[in-house]
């Protein structure tokens, strides 16, 4: 009895897809084109005489799950022989992440990830949650909030404490800032990503959230625009870094409060089985934690 073997692109093709879940993407990391992933997958099928995906959204079916575990475990074993020859190949990963973090946090160590992993090529897409800016088919996302995301697995990746800053000229223009009710009258720059509400509890102030003044949907703006002077911003130390460091922000306290929000780091199930997406995962953990 003749037993037929799928082709090894086919197997390789199919693990990919299962993974990903988008011909682009898997057609992108394999660096075929997109109808050659929707040949192989058919052709696989048709060597098994059974339906693995069952979906638009490349769900798998019953027979797809199991089929993809002794797939998975096939490749997993020729792995471990490679030829002595054999350069690897370069793996695709695409992070969503916020402007002002990406500016901040993420870019001023980016060179370390790039060196250390030079086989992986990084795509940066925006992501705006407040906007509904969402980047699409992103494997990480890099999201600020409260952390209570049922959609998605997660962990925290950088916490911080924000304090009122504002422009050196504007301080010496309507200073001293000695204590907090000195902000009494003054132009409060105001965002939903950061309320004032956390300050003012902190130091007692019974006082409510502003609702006049200039508002921003983007942190960074806001830091911009404080640094042109047009009023006092509440900015976490980590994301004001870049501005305090130039010399465009300063503090008006020594105080600072704990921001109620965190970034966290946030993926699919599944996405970690990607040594890509895991390695970077554990990197950015490391590196900004």
């Amino acid at each position: 009895m003749t037993i037929r073997i799928p082709p090894i692109q086919c197997l390789m093709t199919f693990e990919a897809l299962a993974r990903l879940r988008s011909v682009t993407q898997t057609s992108e990391e394999l660096c075929v084109t997109p109808s050659a992933v929707s040949h192989r997958i058919k052709q696989l099928e048709q060597v098994l005489g059974t339906k693995l995906f069952g979906r638009a959204d490349f769900s798998l079916t019953t027979e797809g799950i199991e089929y993809l575990a002794h797939v998975r475990e096939g490749l997993a074993t020729l792995q471990k022989f490679p030829s002595k020859n054999a350069t690897p190949g370069r793996r695709k990963l695409r992070l969503a992440v916020t402007p002002t973090f990406a500016r901040s946090i993420l870019l001023p160590r980016l060179k370390q990830f790039s060196e250390a992993y030079p086989e992986i090529d990084l795509t940066l897409q925006v992501s705006i949650p407040l906007l509904d800016v969402e980047a699409e088919d992103a494997d990480l996302i890099i999201r600020f909030g409260t952390g209570r995301y049922a959609d998605v697995e997660h962990v925290c990746l950088v916490k911080d404490d924000v304090t009122p800053m504002a422009s050196p000229a504007f301080v010496r223009e309507n200073g001293p800032f000695e204590a907090p009710e000195d902000l009494v009258g003054m132009p409060l720059l105001r965002s939903p990503l950061e309320p004032w509400r956390t300050w003012f509890a902190a130091n007692q102030l019974d006082w409510p959230e502003p609702v006049d003044g200039s508002q921003f949907n983007d942190i960074g703006l806001m830091c911009d625009g404080a640094a042109a002077g047009m009023g006092i911003a509440l900015v976490r130390l980590k994301l004001a870094a870049p501005w305090l460091e130039n010399g465009t922000l300063v503090r008006l306290y020594e105080r600072h409060v704990p921001s109620p929000h965190a970034h966290y780091l946030c993926w699919r199930t599944g996405t970690m089985e990607r040594w890509e997406c895991a390695s970077f995962a554990e990197w950015l953990r490391k590196t900004v934690g």
